[in-house]
């Protein structure tokens, strides 16, 4: 009960999740008496590091920094709209089609949703769509980017339970298909009741010109998807590729690289990255103590006593887990949780653990748009201007949408695993 109150206590202190978790291991040896257990904490700690696949997370978030100081986001818009542009609402779309390309490069949900912000909603607005549904858009469709690989989370969720990221990579193809089909969708169907503007299509000669313009950039998802897919690298090695042509990108754009501006891009990725690699660091020594007290063995025995049926089950979690996106960010949320979880449901349900971390890292996600936190509501209303409220009120028919897609997942674990 001690470790307990003091977990509890530390979150809603607004501790961050990394000395929460260290805080409530050492809480918990020695509230148990086993001070014995100290002498290999350190270790623990350590070995949470001792993974190849984690080199992939600074890479990835060096990626997304050296696309967004390269321009990348106009180009991929213009490419966007060579394929959607001419449809009724056709700038809708095109956010959603652009905000798919973006998703293939950042692989942050946080990062994509505040560069497409800028680059949309103005558009949006001044070709008259509400200010509201723009903004709404633009958020939801940032929720493409946990799913759409190369994910952040996936390769978080992979080092913790120990899978090839890879393959979790190409878990998320279908499902990414399907989330942006969902979007689409709804904006179908709000383009009818509301009357959206018609869209021009592009001529040849403009169009030939934007996916001229769009081809490096697809060099992106090309070489770390088709590099992992046809076995020539792996994710780490493909990170590492994709980062070296989004630098050559970035040095020889319109908006050359100075000294000054490379070393801020490397202070943001070596901050950002080390609070991610320091949290899974200390997930390890959490991830320890919940094996050592068997918590997860006692937690399913709760569950399994409410029902044996790995569907029903995944609701259960998909409740708890929208609960806790609400409250704790995306990634420390995964980190918190996988420990607990995935035993459970791959022990005691036999579910398939890519199923598993689909459902669990979509819906995680979900919690940026989602009160009373929302950090992606706030990204959005401080990028563009428009009050919480009314983005939020325009957001819900997407939120229904990532329910649906939420329950398909759970309900048919081929749309995650039919690839792999």
């Amino acid at each position: 009960m001690t470790t307990v109150a003091v977990f509890i206590l530390c979150m809603f202190c607004a501790v961050p999740v990394a000395f929460v978790l260290i805080l409530t291991a050492i809480t918990y040896v020695q509230a148990s008496g086993n001070a014995v257990l100290f002498d290999s904490f350190a270790q623990q700690l350590f070995s949470g590091l001792e993974n190849y696949g984690l080199l992939a997370i600074p890479l990835f978030m060096m990626t997304g920094e050296l696309m967004n100081e390269g321009g990348m986001t106009r180009r991929l818009v213009q490419a966007a709209r060579v394929f959607v542009g001419g449809f009724r609402g056709g700038l809708a779309y095109i956010n959603l089609l652009a905000n798919m390309f973006m998703a293939a490069i950042i692989g942050s949900a946080a990062s994509q949703i505040a560069v497409m912000s800028r680059a949309m909603v103005p558009a949006m607005k001044q070709e008259g769509y509400r200010p509201g549904f723009a903004a709404a858009t633009t958020a939801a469709g940032g929720l493409l980017a946990p799913v759409v690989p190369p994910s952040m989370m996936f390769v978080i969720y992979g080092v913790l339970a120990q899978l090839p990221i890879g393959d979790m990579f190409i878990a998320g193809i279908l499902p990414g298909l399907l989330l942006f089909g969902a979007f689409v969708i709804v904006v179908t169907l709000i383009g009818i009741a509301q009357g959206f503007p018609q869209g021009q299509w592009m001529s040849r000669s403009d169009a030939a010109q934007a996916l001229l313009g769009c081809l490096p950039a697809s060099l992106i998802p090309v070489t770390i998807i088709g590099g992992i897919l046809f076995g020539v690298a792996t994710p780490t090695e493909s990170a590492a590729v994709a980062s070296l042509v989004a630098f050559a990108m970035a040095w020889f754009s319109g908006q050359r690289l100075t000294i000054p501006r490379l070393f801020s891009l490397f202070r943001r990725t070596a901050v950002n990255s080390g609070m991610v690699v320091f949290m899974i660091a200390a997930a390890n020594v959490f991830g320890w103590v919940v094996v050592y007290e068997a918590l997860p063995q006692k937690l399913a025995a709760s569950i399994t006593a409410i029902t044996s049926d790995p569907f029903l089950f995944l609701l259960i979690v998909n409740a708890m887990l929208l609960f806790v996106g609400m409250l704790i960010d995306g990634i420390a949320a995964v980190i918190l949780v996988t420990p607990i979880l995935l035993p459970i449901a791959t022990g005691s349900y036999d579910i398939d653990p890519f199923q598993f971390g689909v459902v669990l890292c979509l819906n995680l996600v979900l919690g940026l748009l989602t009160p009373p936190v929302g950090v992606g509501l706030f990204i959005t209303s401080s990028m563009t201007g428009i009050r919480v409220a009314e983005i939020l009120s325009a957001l819900w028919p997407f939120l229904f949408a990532v329910a649906f897609v939420l329950v398909a997942l759970s309900y048919w674990p081929l749309l995650s695993t039919a690839l792999l």
